[in-house]
C-alpha cells in the first residue's frame, strides 16, 4: 500500500460543484423570498431595490459558477473565494435590514462551517476572522430593521451586544467540530479507498490462481503425452548419440514443465470449482498458517481442539484477507511464538490470535480499528504504523457478520485479537 500516494490525496481538498450550486440556489432564493415577503406582503419599508439588486448579483454568480466553470470538483482556492462571496453578500443584505438585530443574522455562519468540514483549515481560519469582523460591524452599524412606519424596533445595549456573542461562541464551537468530522470524514474516506484497492488485487490474484489451476489440470494430459512419446523415441535411436543428447534435453525439459505444474496444483484452494468452493476456518486457518511458516522463523501453534463445530461456508476473499492481515500482524510483533486457537460449538465460532510480543499500546488500544491510529508514546511510534492494517482487517471481517476486540493477554504476555461469529451468520455468507 502506497502510503505517500494516500497522504498526497488526503490533502485533495475539493467542493462538489452541482452539490453547492444547489446549496447556493436555495440560499438565493431565501433571499428572494425574505426581501419580497416583507416588501409586499408586510408593505415595511427598506432598501427593496437595493436588496433585490445585490439578490441578482448573487443570481448571476451562480449561473456563471454553473455554466461557466468547468470542473465538476471546485478546488480550495475557488470554493474559498465564493465562499468569502456569500459571507460578504449576505452581511451586506442583513446591514441593510437591521444588523444583528435581524433574525437571520445566524446564517452567516453558514459559509464558515461548511468550509470546516470540506476546506483546508487555512481557508477556514480565514472565512472564520471575515464572518467575525463582519458580525462586529453589524453589531455597531446597519440600518434599521424593517418594521411598520408607527413602530420602531429597539432592544437595550446588554441584549444587542449578547447577539453578536453568542453567535460568534457558535461560530467557533461548529467550526471546530466541523474541522474535527471533516478530517475524520477525509481519512475514513482514503482509508476505505485503501480497502476497494486492496481487495480488487486479492480478486485478481484469485483469478490468477485458478486459472493457474485450470491450466495445469488441461496441461498435465498433454504433457504426459509428450513425455511418453519422447522416451519412446529414446529406445528406438539409442546409439544415435548426436540424436540422443537433444532428446534427453526435451525429457529434462518436459520433467521441469511437470514439476512446475505440480507446484500450481499444489494449493488446494486452486480447484476447478474456485468460485462456489466452500471451506472452514480450519480450512483457512491452516493454509495462512502454512504459508506464513514457508517465510518466518516464529513458532505457529494451531489449536483445534476446542473446534467442535466445523462449519463450512462460501470461501470470502474478505475474510482471507482480513484473518491473514491479524496473523501476519501477530507474527511481525512476536518475538518467538504465535498461537492461534480455533473455537466452535452449535452457536458460535471464535478464533484467537495471540503473539509473546509487546502487546496493544494502552493509550490506542481502545482505539483500534480506527484509521490513523498513532500511540503517543515515541517508543511505540517507532514500532508501529497508522493503523490502516487493522482498520481494512477489521472492516472486512465485520462486513462478513464478524466482531472484533483487542486485548493484552497475559498468558503469553503480548497481544490478542478475538474474532468471533453467530454460526447462523457464517451460513449466510
Amino acid at each position: 500500500m502506497n502510503l505517500g500516494k494516500l497522504f498526497e490525496s488526503s490533502k485533495d481538498f475539493q467542493l462538489n460543484k452541482i452539490t453547492f450550486v444547489n446549496l447556493r440556489w436555495v440560499a438565493l432564493l431565501g433571499q428572494f423570498a425574505a426581501t419580497n415577503v416583507v416588501k409586499f406582503v408586510f408593505q415595511f419599508d427598506f432598501y427593496f431595490l437595493v436588496c433585490s439588486f445585490i439578490v441578482g448579483i448573487g443570481v448571476l454568480t451562480n449561473l456563471f459558477l454553473q455554466f461557466q466553470i468547468k470542473q465538476n470538483q471546485l478546488n480550495n482556492n475557488l470554493s474559498t473565494i465564493y465562499l468569502t462571496y456569500d459571507i460578504v453578500q449576505l452581511g451586506t443584505l442583513i446591514y441593510l435590514t437591521g444588523g444583528v438585530t435581524n433574525p437571520f443574522i445566524f446564517l452567516l455562519i453558514i459559509p464558515s462551517v461548511f468550509s470546516s468540514i470540506y476546506l483546508k483549515l487555512s481557508s477556514t481560519i480565514n472565512l472564520v476572522v471575515i464572518t467575525i469582523f463582519i458580525i462586529i460591524v453589524l453589531t455597531f452599524f446597519h440600518f434599521d430593521l424593517p418594521s411598520p412606519m408607527h413602530l420602531y424596533f429597539h432592544v437595550p445595549d446588554y441584549y444587542l451586544y449578547a447577539i453578536p456573542f453568542a453567535i460568534i461562541m457558535g461560530l467557533i464551537f461548529l467550526v471546530y467540530f466541523g474541522s474535527k468530522f471533516g478530517e475524520e470524514s477525509r481519512k475514513r474516506k482514503e482509508a476505505l479507498d485503501n480497502i476497494q484497492n486492496v481487495m480488487a488485487k486479492e480478486h485478481e490474484l484469485s483469478s490468477l490462481g485458478a486459472q493457474a489451476a485450470a491450466a495445469a489440470h488441461s496441461l498435465g494430459t498433454p504433457l504426459s503425452t509428450i513425455s511418453l512419446v519422447i522416451k519412446e523415441l529414446k529406445e528406438e535411436l539409442k546409439g544415435n548419440n548426436k540424436l540422443e543428447k537433444e532428446i534427453d534435453l526435451l525429457i529434462s525439459q518436459s520433467d521441469r514443465c511437470n514439476q512446475i505444474l505440480k507446484k500450481l496444483s499444489m494449493n488446494p484452494q486452486l480447484k476447478d470449482e474456485f468460485i462456489g468452493f466452500k471451506a472452514s476456518f480450519q480450512d483457512y486457518l491452516s493454509e495462512i498458517i502454512r504459508a506464513f511458516q514457508e517465510i518466518s522463523k516464529k513458532k505457529f501453534f494451531f489449536n483445534t481442539t476446542e473446534n467442535k463445530n466445523s462449519i463450512k461456508f462460501k470461501r470470502s476473499i474478505e475474510i482471507n484477507y482480513g484473518l491473514r492481515n491479524f496473523i501476519g500482524n501477530a507474527n511481525k510483533f512476536s518475538k518467538q511464538k504465535v498461537e492461534v486457537k480455533l473455537i466452535s460449538d452449535e452457536k458460535n465460532t471464535e478464533i484467537q490470535i495471540s503473539d509473546d510480543g509487546p502487546g496493544f499500546p494502552n493509550d490506542i488500544i481502545d482505539k483500534l480499528g480506527e484509521p490513523y491510529v498513532v500511540s503517543a508514546s515515541q517508543e511505540n511510534k517507532s514500532r508501529t504504523g497508522l493503523g490502516l492494517g487493522t482498520f481494512i482487517g477489521k472492516t472486512l471481517l465485520e462486513k462478513n457478520y464478524g466482531k472484533i476486540n483487542f486485548k493484552n493477554t497475559s498468558k503469553m504476555n503480548g497481544a490478542a485479537v478475538y474474532i468471533s461469529w453467530l454460526n447462523t451468520d457464517l451460513k449466510r455468507i
